[in-house]
């Protein structure tokens, strides 16, 4: 029977723990480069079994929010360099989320004040979180994409496989593609989002034709076992929406397990709310996507993720309904928080206020346990 912290090989790396920090944005890389205080804040919490990194952009068309980092410039790739140096130092490991928003973008943001693209010009009911030149910050309404055009997503992909090289080239140890809460694969995968009629749009096969060439691109590039995905099949976030999303997601399980990914990493309910969420006439049902992948010769393992605690991680491993439990917010107010759920110690409220955006204050400065 597995526990929380036994040591688990997943792919070609192996992990000290199952305890996984989870992919957590937070806006303080200015210019997209990691700094000195990203670095403090990723050695802190070292001691996860694995880190996955902020959603970092994959090209400046791929950034929605201002402070977020990315991998696309020789900057920012020396910037991870010192971030994934601390943390291997510290007996850690880390992949890099790669990301590209979509639609999730302003205007403002994006290479010469274009809108931001999507598989179908349909404007998002969503918000960014812009900084302006005084220092101020606000969230502000998506602009409206625009289409891409059929010759433009070959390029993404190619975006997409560059990204991953360059997170090797930065020193992570995989990378983890996100294909969640309403970001542009997610937007492919959704009929919600994609009303294209070519081979990328219309049934359920080819909506998820475009994050299979990426998962292709980029397990070809760095190899399968150091590629993972992150899914949330029914999180609304972002404005995202299927009618039928259990098909969608059996269908995307039985054809990942083809890949040999490091892991899947599955978001159940709203990201950051109830896990309960549904989308679609009847409730997702989680263990009938999970048995399809391994049904279907699956071999990475399953994390799943959203409002666990330490009962309920326990729960998980002990059913053997995942292998690697993600923790968010928890380890945002806890550098140390696998210590603490090993001695079942009290946890450290979290700073909402200081989310988004800043400088120390709520990011490098929450106590460990006995300081």
């Amino acid at each position: 029977m597995a526990n929380l912290f036994d040591p688990i090989t997943i792919g070609d790396v192996t992990l000290e723990n199952r305890i996984i920090m989870g992919p957590l944005m937070r806006n303080r890389s200015p210019d997209a480069i990691p700094n000195a205080l990203n670095v403090e804040y990723y050695r802190q919490r070292a001691t996860a079994g694995l880190i996955i990194s902020e959603a970092t952009a994959i090209t400046e068309q791929g950034q929605g929010y201002s402070h977020a980092p990315g991998i696309y410039s020789d900057e920012a790739v020396e910037g991870w360099q010192h971030v994934t140096k601390a943390v291997h130092e510290s007996g850690g490991k880390i992949f890099c989320q790669l990301m590209h928003v979509g639609r999730i973008s302003h205007k403002s943001l994006q290479p010469f004040g274009d809108p931001p693209v999507a598989p179908s010009p349909i404007q998002a009911r969503a918000k960014t979180f812009v900084v302006y030149s005084d220092g101020t910050s606000d969230f502000i309404e998506t602009s409206m994409p625009r289409q891409l055009k059929p010759y433009e997503i070959s390029g993404i992909i190619e975006d997409y496989r560059r990204a991953a090289a360059r997170a090797m080239e930065a020193g992570f140890d995989g990378v983890e593609i996100h294909g969640a809460n309403g970001y542009l694969v997610d937007q492919f995968l959704r009929s919600g989002t994609n009303q294209r009629t070519d081979l990328y749009g219309g049934p359920l096969e080819n909506r998820a034709r475009f994050m299979f060439d990426v998962v292709g691109a980029i397990a070809r590039e760095i190899g399968p076992g150091r590629t993972a995905i992150r899914l949330s099949p029914v999180a609304p976030s972002n404005d995202i929406f299927d009618e039928r999303p259990q098909p969608l997601f059996n269908y995307l399980a039985s054809q990942l397990s083809a890949y040999d990914l490091a892991y899947v990493h599955i978001v159940e309910g709203a990201t950051g709310g109830d896990r309960a969420y549904q989308q679609g006439p009847e409730p997702f049902n989680y263990d009938e996507m999970r048995e399809t992948y391994y049904r279907t010769d699956g071999s990475g393992a399953w994390m799943v993720n959203n409002g666990y605690d330490r009962q309920l991680a326990i729960d998980a491993l002990e059913k053997e309904r995942a292998d690697l439990i993600c923790f968010g917010r928890p380890f945002v107010a806890n550098p140390d928080l696998v210590r603490r759920l090993r001695i079942n110690a009290q946890l450290n409220a979290l700073d909402q206020r200081t989310l988004f955006g800043g400088d120390e204050k709520g990011y490098t400065d929450y106590p460990v346990l006995g300081s």
